[in-house]
């Protein structure tokens, strides 16, 4: 992707230190590797760990794998979210309805036309968890933690995959 902007993802969860965090430096991590112009980031939809680093298994379960999330703090999901990011990806179903319900107040808030970003779930593209919610791993043990990164990595493979068909394509 060569334009002048780059594409926008937000990564979305309830509280922004753990899946989101990891989906967005694996992410990340895809699409440098592809050299696509997409900025990632992510936040919660809960203000449950403002400004927190994220959860300290996510870091040394990512680390492992080469992904370091220390410079990462979480934060809410805002209005101006849907007015600046181009994707939403909602790290399971109810995360999902919660960004769909708060797209419908800032819709109410700002003109339509100026809300530009779509919302989907993580695993909409995902080969190995196909629409499959990424579970919490926030109250279980290290297996939790290792699913989410092994799901963060397929997801990110299939998003890059639609991401590259859609930029040849502009």
């Amino acid at each position: 992707m060569s334009s002048k902007m780059p594409y926008k993802v937000l990564c979305v969860c309830l509280g922004n230190i753990c899946r989101s965090a990891t989906a967005e430096v694996v992410l990340r991590h895809y699409c440098d590797e592809k050299q696509l112009n997409i900025f990632v980031d992510s936040a919660g939809t809960s203000n449950y760990h403002p400004n927190k680093a994220p959860d300290e298994r996510s870091q040394k379960h990512a680390l492992k794998r080469g992904f370091d999330l220390s410079a990462l703090r979480a934060r809410q999901l805002t209005t101006q979210d849907f007015l600046e990011f181009d994707l939403i990806l909602a790290m399971d179903h109810q995360n999902f309805e919660d960004i769909q319900q708060r797209m419908q107040q800032a819709i109410s808030e700002y003109e339509l036309h100026r809300i530009k970003a779509k919302i989907a779930l993580m695993s909409e593209h995902d080969t190995q968890y196909p629409k499959q919610a990424l579970p919490d791993p926030y109250y279980g043990d290290g297996q939790g933690f290792e699913r989410v990164l092994d799901q963060c990595e397929s997801s990110s493979t299939g998003w890059v995959n639609v991401f590259q068909q859609q930029f040849k394509q502009k």
